[in-house]
Protein backbone atom coordinates (compact mmCIF):
# COMPACT_ATOMS: atom_id res chain seq x y z
CA UNK A 1 0.00 0.00 0.00
CA UNK A 2 1.51 3.69 -1.09
CA UNK A 3 2.95 5.69 1.19
CA UNK A 4 0.12 7.61 3.15
CA UNK A 5 1.82 8.28 6.35
CA UNK A 6 -0.15 8.26 9.40
CA UNK A 7 1.02 11.97 9.68
CA UNK A 8 -1.91 12.65 7.26
CA UNK A 9 -4.48 12.22 9.78
CA UNK A 10 -3.08 14.50 11.62
CA UNK A 11 -3.01 18.20 10.96
CA UNK A 12 -5.56 20.09 9.17
CA UNK A 13 -7.24 22.60 11.17
CA UNK A 14 -7.76 26.37 11.00
CA UNK A 15 -8.56 29.57 13.04
CA UNK A 16 -10.58 32.49 11.37
CA UNK A 17 -8.29 36.39 10.80
CA UNK A 18 -5.03 36.93 12.32
CA UNK A 19 -5.27 39.39 14.63
CA UNK A 20 -2.99 41.10 17.12
CA UNK A 21 -3.64 38.95 20.32
CA UNK A 22 -2.97 36.07 17.80
CA UNK A 23 0.39 37.36 16.75
CA UNK A 24 1.88 38.29 20.37
CA UNK A 25 0.36 34.63 21.72
CA UNK A 26 3.33 31.60 21.88
CA UNK A 27 2.55 28.78 19.81
CA UNK A 28 1.63 26.45 22.19
CA UNK A 29 -1.19 29.12 23.46
CA UNK A 30 -2.18 29.52 19.88
CA UNK A 31 -2.06 25.64 19.75
CA UNK A 32 -4.31 25.17 22.49
CA UNK A 33 -6.69 28.26 21.40
CA UNK A 34 -7.00 26.24 18.03
CA UNK A 35 -8.07 23.01 19.37
CA UNK A 36 -10.70 24.61 21.89
CA UNK A 37 -12.42 26.57 19.63
CA UNK A 38 -12.12 24.71 15.71
CA UNK A 39 -14.73 22.48 15.64
CA UNK A 40 -14.91 22.16 11.19
CA UNK A 41 -12.49 22.91 8.96
CA UNK A 42 -11.25 22.49 5.47
CA UNK A 43 -7.83 23.41 3.69
CA UNK A 44 -5.05 22.23 1.43
CA UNK A 45 -1.65 20.14 2.15
CA UNK A 46 1.59 19.67 0.64
CA UNK A 47 3.02 16.65 2.87
CA UNK A 48 6.82 15.60 2.21
CA UNK A 49 8.80 12.28 3.62
CA UNK A 50 12.39 13.23 4.22
CA UNK A 51 15.35 10.88 4.98
CA UNK A 52 19.08 11.95 5.91
CA UNK A 53 21.90 11.10 3.87
CA UNK A 54 23.23 7.33 4.08
CA UNK A 55 26.53 6.27 4.83
CA UNK A 56 27.77 6.44 1.33
CA UNK A 57 25.97 9.62 0.26
CA UNK A 58 27.87 13.09 0.94
CA UNK A 59 26.23 14.55 4.49
CA UNK A 60 26.57 17.93 3.51
CA UNK A 61 23.33 17.26 0.93
CA UNK A 62 20.82 17.36 4.39
CA UNK A 63 17.85 15.42 4.50
CA UNK A 64 16.63 14.45 0.71
CA UNK A 65 13.30 14.50 0.19
CA UNK A 66 11.95 10.57 -1.31
CA UNK A 67 7.84 11.50 -1.43
CA UNK A 68 6.03 14.02 -1.83
CA UNK A 69 2.16 14.65 -1.89
CA UNK A 70 -0.76 16.66 -2.22
CA UNK A 71 -4.15 17.73 -1.82
CA UNK A 72 -6.90 18.87 0.57
CA UNK A 73 -8.45 17.58 3.95
CA UNK A 74 -11.55 18.44 5.96
CA UNK A 75 -12.48 17.91 9.56
CA UNK A 76 -15.22 17.69 12.17
CA UNK A 77 -14.76 17.04 15.47
CA UNK A 78 -14.75 14.49 17.47
CA UNK A 79 -12.69 12.20 14.62
CA UNK A 80 -13.91 12.91 11.33
CA UNK A 81 -11.87 13.55 8.57
CA UNK A 82 -10.98 13.37 4.58
CA UNK A 83 -7.72 12.93 3.78
CA UNK A 84 -7.96 13.27 -0.18
CA UNK A 85 -4.45 12.97 -1.43
CA UNK A 86 -5.05 14.26 -4.93
CA UNK A 87 -1.17 14.48 -6.52
CA UNK A 88 0.97 12.57 -7.38
CA UNK A 89 -1.84 9.81 -7.44
CA UNK A 90 -5.26 9.97 -6.07
CA UNK A 91 -6.30 8.40 -2.50
CA UNK A 92 -8.42 9.15 0.26
CA UNK A 93 -8.55 8.36 4.08
CA UNK A 94 -11.71 8.91 5.29
CA UNK A 95 -12.51 8.47 9.06
CA UNK A 96 -16.31 8.74 10.05
CA UNK A 97 -16.16 8.65 14.04
CA UNK A 98 -16.81 4.42 13.72
CA UNK A 99 -13.85 3.45 10.99
CA UNK A 100 -11.36 4.40 9.03
CA UNK A 101 -11.31 3.90 4.94
CA UNK A 102 -8.28 3.52 3.03
CA UNK A 103 -9.37 4.30 -0.66
CA UNK A 104 -7.30 3.54 -3.52
CA UNK A 105 -8.35 4.77 -7.03
CA UNK A 106 -5.78 3.02 -9.09
CA UNK A 107 -5.53 -0.06 -7.29
CA UNK A 108 -9.64 0.04 -6.81
CA UNK A 109 -9.31 -0.74 -3.27
CA UNK A 110 -11.05 0.29 -0.48
CA UNK A 111 -9.61 -0.62 3.22
CA UNK A 112 -11.97 -0.73 6.23
CA UNK A 113 -10.66 -0.64 9.69
CA UNK A 114 -12.36 0.16 13.56
CA UNK A 115 -11.44 3.76 14.07
CA UNK A 116 -10.43 3.48 17.84
CA UNK A 117 -7.80 1.17 16.81
CA UNK A 118 -5.93 2.84 14.11
CA UNK A 119 -6.67 6.67 14.88
CA UNK A 120 -5.05 5.80 18.61
CA UNK A 121 -1.56 5.59 16.30
CA UNK A 122 -1.88 8.83 14.52
CA UNK A 123 -1.64 12.53 15.04
CA UNK A 124 -4.75 12.60 14.03
CA UNK A 125 -5.99 12.11 17.33
CA UNK A 126 -4.01 15.62 18.48
CA UNK A 127 -6.30 17.81 16.18
CA UNK A 128 -9.05 15.49 15.01
CA UNK A 129 -10.08 14.45 18.53
CA UNK A 130 -11.82 15.15 21.73
CA UNK A 131 -9.52 18.55 22.49
CA UNK A 132 -7.73 16.26 25.45
CA UNK A 133 -4.83 17.06 24.22
CA UNK A 134 -2.50 17.39 27.87
CA UNK A 135 -3.73 14.46 28.38
CA UNK A 136 -1.49 12.33 25.87
CA UNK A 137 1.41 15.01 25.54
CA UNK A 138 3.77 17.75 27.23
CA UNK A 139 3.55 21.10 25.49
CA UNK A 140 6.56 23.17 25.43
CA UNK A 141 7.45 26.25 23.81
CA UNK A 142 9.73 25.75 20.54
CA UNK A 143 11.98 28.45 19.02
CA UNK A 144 10.95 30.41 16.79
CA UNK A 145 11.68 29.84 12.81
CA UNK A 146 10.45 30.22 9.15
CA UNK A 147 8.32 32.83 10.66
CA UNK A 148 6.26 30.67 12.81
CA UNK A 149 5.63 30.06 16.55
CA UNK A 150 6.22 25.99 16.70
CA UNK A 151 4.94 24.17 20.05
CA UNK A 152 6.44 20.85 20.70
CA UNK A 153 4.56 17.75 21.31
CA UNK A 154 6.56 15.18 24.04
CA UNK A 155 4.25 12.24 23.79
CA UNK A 156 3.80 10.60 27.20
CA UNK A 157 3.69 7.49 26.88
CA UNK A 158 6.89 5.95 25.32
CA UNK A 159 6.01 3.68 22.06
CA UNK A 160 6.62 0.25 22.45
CA UNK A 161 8.14 -2.35 19.91
CA UNK A 162 5.46 -4.02 18.12
CA UNK A 163 2.55 -1.53 19.49
CA UNK A 164 -0.18 0.15 17.79
CA UNK A 165 0.58 3.50 20.26
CA UNK A 166 2.26 6.62 18.22
CA UNK A 167 5.00 5.83 16.21
CA UNK A 168 5.88 9.66 16.98
CA UNK A 169 8.79 10.47 19.24
CA UNK A 170 9.03 13.97 18.36
CA UNK A 171 5.81 16.17 16.81
CA UNK A 172 6.07 19.92 16.58
CA UNK A 173 3.40 22.37 15.43
CA UNK A 174 4.34 25.51 13.65
CA UNK A 175 1.64 28.26 14.48
CA UNK A 176 0.99 31.80 12.93
CA UNK A 177 -2.09 34.11 13.48
CA UNK A 178 -3.96 31.07 15.57
CA UNK A 179 -3.87 28.57 12.79
CA UNK A 180 -1.97 25.43 12.30
CA UNK A 181 0.81 26.12 9.34
CA UNK A 182 3.32 23.51 9.49
CA UNK A 183 4.34 20.01 10.75
CA UNK A 184 7.05 18.15 11.82
CA UNK A 185 7.03 14.71 12.82
CA UNK A 186 10.07 12.53 13.74
CA UNK A 187 10.05 8.66 14.33
CA UNK A 188 12.78 6.75 16.53
CA UNK A 189 14.66 5.91 13.43
CA UNK A 190 14.99 9.34 12.62
CA UNK A 191 12.69 9.55 9.80
CA UNK A 192 10.80 13.27 8.78
CA UNK A 193 7.32 14.14 7.79
CA UNK A 194 6.51 17.58 7.06
CA UNK A 195 3.25 18.99 6.45
CA UNK A 196 2.36 22.66 5.34
CA UNK A 197 -1.66 23.73 5.50
CA UNK A 198 -2.71 26.44 3.21
CA UNK A 199 -6.43 27.85 2.38
CA UNK A 200 -7.60 26.90 5.90
CA UNK A 201 -10.90 27.74 6.53
CA UNK A 202 -12.28 27.05 10.13
CA UNK A 203 -15.95 26.43 11.42
CA UNK A 204 -17.50 26.14 8.18
CA UNK A 205 -20.80 24.16 7.80
CA UNK A 206 -20.36 20.60 5.84
CA UNK A 207 -22.80 18.78 3.51
CA UNK A 208 -24.09 15.90 4.80
CA UNK A 209 -22.46 13.01 3.69
CA UNK A 210 -18.95 14.88 3.63
CA UNK A 211 -17.65 11.76 5.72
CA UNK A 212 -19.74 8.95 4.38
CA UNK A 213 -17.93 6.55 1.31
CA UNK A 214 -19.21 3.93 -0.51
CA UNK A 215 -16.90 1.58 -2.83
CA UNK A 216 -18.01 2.05 -6.88
CA UNK A 217 -19.44 -1.21 -8.04
CA UNK A 218 -16.79 -4.02 -8.61
CA UNK A 219 -13.79 -2.43 -6.15
CA UNK A 220 -12.44 -4.83 -3.97
CA UNK A 221 -13.18 -4.25 -0.49
CA UNK A 222 -11.08 -5.44 2.75
CA UNK A 223 -12.67 -5.33 5.93
CA UNK A 224 -10.01 -5.53 9.18
CA UNK A 225 -10.35 -6.26 12.41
Amino acid sequence: MRFLSSALCALLFSIPNTSFAQDVQTGVEQLRQFVRISKTAEGEFVQQQLRAPRPNEPQDKGFKVIRKTEGRFIFQRPGRFVWDTQKPFEQRLIADGKQLIMWDKDLNQATFRPAGQVLASTPAAILFGEGALEQHFDLEEGAERSGLRWANLKPKVKPSAGSNDLPYTSIAIGMSGGLPRALELIDGLGSVVQLSLTQIQLNIPLPAGTFTFTPPAGAEVLRLN
